[in-house]
């Protein structure tokens, strides 16, 4: 099983927090949207619609998201939040946040942390444990052959490729990953997840005790609708039941 855990379990997680998700993707749309209003000249929105549309939020929602980002229409104001502590047993946790009040969303990551045993840190405490790559998480169908999918990613300007039980997670540098997508896409793939993302260079190995707590902590943050990624330096699978 690779870090990104099994197709069916990111599937009935998504399923399962779906109106959860709908808040935080039209956040990372009207986020996206600060820099241009056009898909194709802002490849960051692109990807921010496709994730949108990945879990089926109304074309609708997705334009007054879009419109609020260029200011077309009035809204709230969003900041980007990046919070750094420890989980239970240790483990590295780096929280990303987009929210229009910061006290409320700082208040709720370090309530959750010290609830479950771990603790907020301060800037850098972490980071520095983990690297940013562009991942791009296709699913094994049949027929798939795993040498012509790595040399299609190659070719697409991809740096690595791992193969998992039943996905292809395919690794680029964040400035080539927009790239990289739309090169595979017009290529005819399609992805699971497509993310930039933290990837931890080293990795904790949680008590057996400590695991219900890092697993309902890793809950509840995703939960909350002002945070848009947690990354963990576990080596066990946090997202399993």
């Amino acid at each position: 099983m690779g870090r990104h855990g099994t197709i069916a379990g990111r599937k009935a997680s998504q399923d399962s927090k779906r109106a959860a998700l709908f808040t935080k993707y039209a956040k990372a749309v009207t986020l996206a949207a600060k820099n241009g209003g056009d898909p194709d000249y802002n490849p960051a929105l692109r990807l921010a619609i496709e994730k949108a549309k990945s879990i089926s939020m109304p074309n609708d929602n997705i334009k007054r998201a879009i419109m609020k980002g260029t200011g077309e229409l009035g809204g709230e104001t969003l900041t980007e939040l990046t919070f750094e502590g420890y989980g239970a047993s240790g483990v590295a946790v780096i929280v990303e946040a987009v929210t229009d009040n910061t006290n409320r969303t700082t208040s709720a990551v370090r309530s959750c942390m010290d609830k479950y045993g771990g603790n907020l840190g301060t800037p850098g405490c972490v980071s520095y444990m983990f690297s940013t790559k562009g991942v791009l998480v296709v699913e094994k169908e049949d027929g798939m052959d795993e040498d012509t999918v790595l040399e299609d990613a190659l070719n697409a300007g991809a740096d690595d490729m791992v193969t998992t039980e039943d996905s292809f997670e395919i690794y680029t540098e964040p400035s080539t990953f927009a790239e990289v997508h739309k090169n595979l896409t017009d290529a005819g793939y399609t992805f699971i997840s497509a993310e930039v993302e933290k990837i931890p260079s080293m990795e904790t190995e949680p008590k057996p005790e400590d695991l219900k707590n890092l697993k309902k902590m890793i809950e509840v943050l995703e939960d909350n609708e002002d945070v848009q990624n947690v990354y963990t330096n576990s080596k066990v699978d946090l997202y399993e039941d």
